[in-house]
């Protein structure tokens, strides 16, 4: 999502937190997971932020409604934009999503598409996992893409929401598992032109001739997020940073 956003924005300032400390997200009661969520919120309006992105489908599902609430800035999430994504793209109307169980069992896309096309949802416990080990061609993970897809095959879909911000570095070995007839769609592109499109409607593009400041943060430890991070933005990070977020959002 961060790698989208300042592919098409890339006069804009990016400070990126990434909740380390509490991972994985998916298996957390919902209640659990709005409380980071907020607290990661508040610390980033103190920041002075313009807006928000909540880049991580399982905050959207628990949390962005009272993020939006909470904070006088415009909040995007990535559920709309990949739903708008898939609808597109589809050619017989039956679409599947794969998340977290968190983002499948609030039936959040099940929202976002109404009755526009026909949905199956499958809940993907594992994946988030493999790709944090930066593993995403071992035989167990295959086995368990294979276990999960299949009953999405078997319902005829043409189009695949990857519904985890985590899954596009799986894309290559989903597409495999369902053959290269299957569009595979992430949110991230279609989320950054809401950002752009956010940013525009409210003035707020950034116009200063200096060079943008990027910060990526962590609650974690800062090593292996950096790793983690170099690897999804294709790129080296020169600001990376262990931060403790207390409640009420003070870093």
């Amino acid at each position: 999502m961060a790698r989208a956003v300042l592919d098409l924005l890339p006069n804009e300032s990016l400070i990126y937190v990434g909740d380390s400390a509490h991972f994985p997200y998916g298996p957390r009661p919902v209640e659990e997971i709005r409380g980071y969520a907020m607290e990661i919120a508040a610390a980033l309006v103190e920041r002075d932020v313009k807006l928000l992105v909540v880049a991580c489908n399982s905050i959207e599902v628990s949390a962005i409604g009272d993020i939006a609430t909470a904070h006088g800035v415009p909040v995007v999430g990535v559920i709309n934009p990949g739903a708008r994504a898939a609808i597109r793209a589809t050619r017989n109307g039956v679409v599947g999503v794969i998340g977290t169980s968190a983002t499948i069992l609030t039936g959040a896309y099940q929202r976002a598409v109404g009755s526009t096309v026909e949905l199956h949802t499958v809940a993907c416990p594992v994946f988030v996992e493999h790709v944090e080990r930066g593993d995403t061609t071992s035989e167990g993970l295959r086995a368990a893409a294979r276990r999960y897809l299949a009953p999405l095959k078997e319902k005829g879909i043409d189009t695949l929401i990857l519904g985890c911000t985590h899954y596009p570095l799986l894309s290559g070995l989903l597409q495999l598992e369902l053959g290269p007839d299957v569009v595979l769609v992430s949110s991230a592109e279609e989320t950054a032109k809401d950002v752009y499109a956010e940013l525009l409607r409210a003035g707020g593009l950034r116009a200063e001739p200096e060079p943008p400041h990027h910060e990526f943060l962590t609650t974690g430890d800062a090593e292996p997020f950096r790793d983690r991070a170099e690897l999804f933005l294709g790129r080296e990070l020169a600001h990376v940073k262990a931060v403790h977020i207390e409640a009420g959002g003070r870093p």
